[in-house]
């Protein structure tokens, strides 16, 4: 697919494949030895078939191990009550309010991860006034401050930090220990519609009689969706609480295929459950 974008003083041309899966399967055929595939996140609701499918593989054989951790003791995952769905107005602030009270109990040491750079902007400014309001001096880190690593450094150095990210912080960032003890999600990761290769793939799913949204797009937001969970529990001995603020998780069909992906933590819908974890550090 080849498409190009428009900026105020330039233009970029793009090429991107709508599926590796043959070219994959070319070099797989074309070497003849063993390939092996490891991630905590490869498998949806222990099913490897949306990522065998994407990388052109149709004879693999696949294994999944449990965890070494304790989730259930380890962690609780904690879904707010009274939230609206993500497209009305004023759901950042509904997911801020909702957050405050268990930033509070966790004393900082927090990540909240956003699914856009909008939503972010938005919750720093509410959360920066809220913390001056009720004098909270927990340290306030934004996405874009500095580089990835910097922010990660003044992260762990700080105590009682927060910060606040979006894509960049949902994978392939490692906090271990008592700095990171919240991990707050505002929405289920859906990729936006108007991105023009989702667009192409949704497209070429739905005309060859197929269900794009079952078959791409939500297996897509799962694998996703642990990236950021697994943010929290990183080794045998951290605690901590999650908190994904998207009701859909629980009032969609499809919210059960997600719920069912996440690790097994303890389970919640309670605020006095989420504040009680911290009670027990």
């Amino acid at each position: 697919m080849r498409w190009l974008e428009v900026g105020a003083a330039s233009v970029q041309l793009n090429a991107t494949p709508l599926s590796v899966g043959d070219i994959f399967r070319k070099q797989i055929d074309g070497n003849c030895r063993a390939w092996i595939f490891t991630s905590a996140t490869l498998a949806v609701n222990d099913d490897f078939s949306h990522y065998c499918g994407e990388m052109g593989i149709t004879d693999a054989v696949t294994r999944r191990w449990d965890s070494p951790f304790d989730y259930p003791r380890q962690a609780l995952l904690y879904v707010p009550q009274g939230l609206s769905e993500p497209n009305r107005p004023g759901y950042t602030e509904a997911v801020v309010a909702a957050a405050l009270p268990v930033l509070q109990a966790s004393r900082g040491r927090a990540f909240l991860l956003f699914t856009s750079l909008a939503a972010m902007k938005v919750a720093h400014g509410l959360i920066q006034a809220a913390f001056a309001q009720a004098g909270w001096d927990f340290p306030l880190l934004m996405q874009g401050e500095g580089s990835r690593s910097e922010l990660l450094t003044r992260f762990r150095r700080l105590a009682h930090a927060v910060l606040i990210g979006s894509q960049s912080f949902w994978e392939g960032v490692d906090v271990r220990g008592d700095a990171l003890s919240l991990v707050v999600i505002d929405r289920l990761p859906f990729s936006p519609p108007d991105d023009p290769v989702l667009a192409a793939r949704i497209e070429r799913i739905n005309r060859a009689g197929r269900n794009a949204f079952m078959e791409y797009q939500l297996p897509e937001a799962v694998i996703s969706l642990k990236q950021g969970a697994g943010r929290l529990i990183r080794d045998e001995t951290d605690r901590g609480v999650l908190m994904i603020c998207d009701p859909r998780l629980l009032t969609k069909s499809y919210g059960r295929r997600i719920w069912q992906s996440l690790p097994p933590m303890t389970r919640s819908r309670e605020l006095s459950e989420a504040v009680a974890f911290f009670n027990t550090d």
